[in-house]
Formats: C-alpha cells, structure tokens, sequence
C-alpha cells in the first residue's frame, strides 16, 4: 500500500520522482521521502504527513541528481514520524520498500550483534543493514543483495541505490507489485502504473522473484539465484486521462459516474448478443464441468461481491457456493476438495490476506481462478485462471466501479455456468444476455438521481448512527452501503438481515437511529416492508431504496429512492449505485476526506 517511484536518466530525476508519488497518493501514506545521487553521495529527505510537507523541505534544497527513488508510507512497524519514514540509510545503502519483513526482529538482533546502530523502528531500516552487511563482505550490490532477499521473510518490493553505484537502480519483488516503465536513455518504475503514464506505456510487469537492474539505457533481469530471466514489454492501453478528475470535485464522484461503461467493458468481451451466447477464452473448454461447488474468498468490498456472487451461483447455476472471509480462512481448518472452484476476489489483484489464501489453496493443489483488475498483480500470476475485470483505474480508495465490475463478471460466470451444465435453456439465457445490455442506460438513469440523492443525504449526514437492512441479495448490498458510509463519512454504520432486525439491533430503533432499507421488488419484498413498519411504529426514521412505480412503500415512507427493474439479480448491479452516492455526499457535507479516508490505504498489501 506504500507508494514507490524512481527515474534513472538524464532529466532532473527529484521533480519526476514528486510527480509520480502524488499520482500514488491514492494508496494512503503518512509520511513520505526522496533520495538522490547527488556529487557527495546519496542525499535523502524525508517529511511526515502529506506530501506538501516533503515539498516545504525541499525548499531550501537542491537536488540535482538525475537518479533516485521516492516513497511514501503507511505504517506497519513504527509511528508515522520522519525517523521511520523511507528511504533509510546504512553505510553506502539506500533502500524504499513496499511490504512487510516477517522475520525482522531476528535479522536486526543477528545486525546488532554484528554492530550495527538502527535509527527506526521499522522493518525497512533492517533490509538496508542486511544489504550493507553483505556489500562489506562481497563488495558487490547485486551480490549483496541476492543474498538479502534469501534471507528475508515476507513481502517486499524493494528498491535499493548504492552511493558506490551512481546511476544504478537495483529492484525486487517478492508479493508485493512493482512495474518498469522503459524510455528512451531512461528508465522509470513504481508500485502501481499511474506513476509512470506520464512519461512512458511501454510497461514490464515483474514477477515474484525477479530482480531488475535500472541504468538509464538498459534494464537487466535476473531470479533470485542471480541467473539473466527475460520480461517482455507491454504496450499499456490506459491514458492518464483515467487516472485524472475529468471535472469531478472527487475522483470517487467520476468514478461512480464511469460505472456504466466500466460494465459494458467488462462484460463485451464475454458475449454474443445476437446469439445470447457468453464465453471466457480464459477458460478451457468444458472447464466448468469439473466441478461441483464453488468456494468463494476475499475481503472488505470483494467480499461482499463475492457473496452477492453467492446467490448468482446458485440460484441461476443451481451450483453450492461459500464465500469467506480470507483473513478468516487462512487460520482455519478447511476440507480441500479437487470438486471445487476456488475464486479469489481482488481489486488490486495484491491484498495480502487473499494472496495468503490463495497460496494455501494451491498448496493442497486444487483450482483457483481470480477475478482482478489489475493487469500483471501477484494474485492474477499465482492463480491457475484469472478474469479481469475492466474498470479502469480507480483512484478513489472507496470502491465503487471495481465493486459493481466484480459483481458483473460473477454474474456473466454464473449465466455461463448455468448453461453450460444445462440448467440454464437457451431461450433465458438469450433473455439475460439481452437485458445485460440494457444495464448501461438504465445505470445512466440512476445517476441522473445524484442530486435528488443528495437532497436526502443533507438530512441525514448528522447523525452518528445508520442501521442498513436487506434481505436475500439486498443483505450483502446493505453491507456494502454500510461499508462506504463508514469508511468516508465516518458516519458508525451496522447492516443485519432484515428478518434479524428483531433478534436485537431493534432495540437500537429511535428517533436518533436513521435506517437505510434496500427492497427493490422480489419475493421478499412484502416481508421487509414488515420491518419497515417494525422501525416506524417505534419513532425511527426510514430511508427506502425501492424499483420505479413501487405503491407499497409510498404510503409510509417519506424518503424514497427509486431504481429501475429488470430482476433482483440485475437490480443488484443498480441499486449499488444510490448507496455509493448517499454516503459520498454524507461525506462531503461532512467536509471528510473523500477520496483518501484517515486510516485506509488502496491496496492493503500487509497483513
């Protein structure tokens, strides 16, 4: 979740450096560095907070160096402070790192020992010693650091400059992303490739285990044993355009209102719409048949994709599905069955406790399929199959268009999956495909709501509490709205299955205590309007999210949001919508930090 940026050529390499963190912001840090190859050796500035601090420190210094690497860090070992704040420095060393060192506390015992003096509490500081230790003894960077990173245990995309070294940029990668952008007489990288658009597409994504040298007109690449590898190029098809506001206050506002075509990119590459046909040439043929369950794992948003997931598969496939929690499901005992899909749900395609979960799936050798976003993440190259969704970049660290993407592609799986083993008829099957491209326009409607959204939001964004209530499907999806109201208004929200309501959260229920009932219509419709009344007869106040023309609700509710309806697997990709919206504008009537909430990061890519 850290940020890292480096340039090896012959531009100025600190305001390129500066550039590419603030593209990484998104990522959430607090505290931020550069380091420079400077005439007197290796200069390094370091500042906590936002990244105009750093910026005020470099004020009255000048940076000159055409070769460095920049940082910015969320915590793990150590408070944010300018101390435990990267790059850090040992000897000749300098070294940024993304990741965490699951065995540093033995490493800097062993370093102590050997008489080294550390200066943070962080992990990092202890990979720079290491590096310094074995520099000594070889006098050799790559040398020292193939050693290192045999040592090291955990995850960890580093980048390591070495005062002896000028104009050399040493890189690894081990579960934690790192990408190259190669120029012509230079060369860039960065944890994520927003920091690199500006200035080249031609993209090498390493793997785990790679090791990458940098000069400003060559890029080496090498395994862990020190033997030349080949990476390929990739010409990336993204303009930074995506990565900006196009207009928008907030980069979550846009991308909410990129959602429909977001979907249509996702899902276009799947199907035949004349035929009613959905394919994955991802996927071998008869691939599906293999199976006879499903297990679905992921955490925060991805989770609750996964469990609307849950109900495509098995109401349309008539297949099993579980879906865990991958925090949850590594540290229990689990039944491996070579019957059973694994599905790994990732945004970012790196989250640490997924990619956990994964490798313990392909430890008992069964099949894993991740569905992720982004192209060339740790998850996506460990799994045996991956689904990309086409999202696009998403900048706003609340997910909004990857979530309803993820949601999209389970969708389209399930439908195939249905047909594939014959549940599904062709005729229903050319019906779904059909009302799959109405979906677009009919999110388009939804968005013309925003302001009608936001008029309800001006009368509930004060209050401390929100109870979220849905049943069937509209469960998880009350999950997610009640996830989005806390993590950018901090507004404290709780989500139950309706029929639970009664069973004790209704002892919460007064004037103080706003409920947000999702109840499009379905066949549990009536039942939740039950416990509507439930709310109202004790002096809460409701907010109802319903389908267009719905008569039931208007009697008794005031606060209504409508949403078109096509059915309650569909609906679920729209009725998102409003819930994104309702908490976005809570958050900026509240004057929160919308796009970068306190707390969160992007990508959590530690434990």
């Amino acid at each position: 979740m850290c940020g890292i940026v480096g340039y090896t050529g012959e531009r100025l390499a600190a305001p390129l450096i500066l550039e590419g963190l603030r593209r990484l912001e998104y990522r959430g840090y607090d505290s931020a560095g550069i380091a420079t190859f400077e005439q007197k050796g290796i200069k390094v500035v370091r500042s906590v907070g936002k990244l105009d601090n750093l910026f005020k420190s470099l004020e009255n210094t000048t940076l000159s160096g055409t070769t460095g690497i920049g940082h910015t860090r969320w915590a793990t070992h150590g408070k944010p402070s300018e101390q435990n704040a990267h790059p850090h420095k040992a000897g000749s060393i300098v070294v940024v790192h993304n990741g965490i060192i699951e065995n540093y506390s033995t490493l800097k015992s062993k370093l102590i020992n050997a008489g080294h003096t550390f200066m943070s509490e962080t992990d990092t500081e202890v990979i720079a010693h290491l590096l310094y230790y074995h520099y000594k003894q070889t006098n050799n960077t790559m040398s020292a650091l193939l050693k290192t990173v045999k040592e090291l245990k955990g995850s960890f995309a580093l980048a390591v400059l070495n005062e002896a070294e000028p104009s050399r940029i040493f890189l690894a990668r081990l579960e934690s992303p790192l990408v190259i952008g190669l120029g012509k007489g230079e060369n860039f990288f960065a944890s994520d490739m927003p920091a690199l658009l500006s200035y080249t597409k031609n993209i090498v994504f390493l793997q785990d285990g790679d090791i990458a040298l940098l000069t400003p007109d060559s890029c080496q690449f090498f395994d862990f044993s020190g033997i030349a590898i080949t990476r390929e190029a990739k010409l990336v098809d993204i303009s930074l355009s995506q990565a900006e506001k196009g207009g928008f206050p907030h980069f979550m506002l846009k991308e909410i209102f990129e959602q429909p075509e977001a979907f249509i990119n996702t899902i276009r590459s799947h199907i035949v719409p004349d035929k009613g046909d959905i394919f994955f040439e991802e996927l071998p043929e008869n691939f599906i048949k293999n199976f006879k369950k499903i297990h679905i794992i992921a955490c925060g948003t991805s989770y609750h994709a996964g469990l609307i997931g849950r109900t495509f598969f098995e109401e349309i496939s008539n297949i099993p599905a579980l879906v865990e929690i991958a925090s949850e499901f590594r540290y229990k005992k689990n039944f491996f069955s070579k019957d059973t899909l694994y599905i790994f749900i990732s945004q970012s395609g790196s989250t640490a406790d997924t990619l956990a979960a994964l490798k313990l799936c392909k430890s008992h050798k069964v099949t894993t399929l991740s569905i992720c976003n982004v192209l060339g993440s740790s998850i996506s190259q460990e799994s045996d199959y991956t689904l990309y969704t086409h999202a696009g970049i998403e900048i706003g660290v609340a997910s909004t268009k990857a979530f309803l993407t993820q949601i999209a592609i389970l969708l389209i799986l399930a439908l195939k999956w249905g047909k594939e083993i014959s549940v599904l008829k062709q005729g229903i099957s050319k019906t779904f495909v059909s009302d799959l491209l109405k979906l677009p326009r009919l999110m388009e409607s939804v968005l013309k709501q925003s302001e009608k959204i936001k008029e309800v939001a001006k009368k509930f964004y004060k209050y401390n509490n929100f109870l979220y209530l849905g049943r069937g499907i509209n469960y998880p999806l009350a999950m997610e709205g009640a996830l989005k109201l806390k993590e950018i208004s901090y507004i404290h929200a709780e989500a139950y299955a309706a029929g639970e309501m009664k069973h004790g959260p209704i002892a919460l229920i007064d004037e103080n205590m706003p409920v947000f009932v999702i109840n499009p219509t379905g066949t549990l419709q009536e039942k939740t309007i039950s416990n509507v009344q439930e709310v109202l007869a004790r002096g809460g106040k409701v907010i109802t999210l319903v389908s267009d023309g719905d008569k039931l609700h208007h009697k008794f509710t005031e606060h209504l949001i409508e949403v078109p309806h096509i059915n309650s697997y569909f609906d679920s990709l729209l009725t998102t919508i409003p819930l994104q919206l309702f908490a976005y504008y809570c958050a900026v009537l509240k004057g929160t930090d919308v796009d970068q909430p306190r707390n969160l990061a992007k990508s959590v890519t530690v434990e």
